[in-house]
């Protein structure tokens, strides 16, 4: 570590994977950014997930992975207003953190299945 880490940019720790779990840690945003992957954009498309997530948790994941550079929002719509959601490079970098996931929930969660869309390429080339 360097003298130019400075303990007050970090949350909890200079860890990282303390600093990753800060953005990433609690049970629903992994799967936003899944579903991004999977090639959902609006609100709706999220909220159709399995998961069923909570509309006002939805919100709040989205506008965190926006603060946090993961995401960018861009309204596709006025009146109402309504937005799409992509991955910025940093979002699109979890891709291998993902494919991890899914190689280690597939040997230690038998029978588990890996979601695909038809806009996007799975997340895991190996189902």
């Amino acid at each position: 570590m360097t003298d130019a880490v400075n303990k007050t940019d970090f949350e909890r720790s200079c860890c990282p994977i303390a600093c990753a779990l800060d953005h990433l840690g609690d049970k629903w945003t992994l799967l936003i950014i899944r579903d991004l992957f999977l090639g959902k954009r609006r609100y709706h498309e999220f909220m159709a997930s399995p998961e069923r997530i909570a509309t006002n948790i939805l919100a709040d994941r989205l506008k965190k992975l926006e603060a946090a550079g993961f995401v960018l929002q861009q309204a596709y719509q006025q009146k109402p207003v309504r937005y799409d959601y992509q991955l910025t490079q940093k979002g699109e970098d979890l891709r291998p953190v993902l494919e991890a996931l899914v190689a280690w929930g597939k040997v230690y969660y038998p029978g588990t299945q890996v979601f695909s869309s038809h806009q996007q390429q799975p997340i895991s080339a190996e189902q």
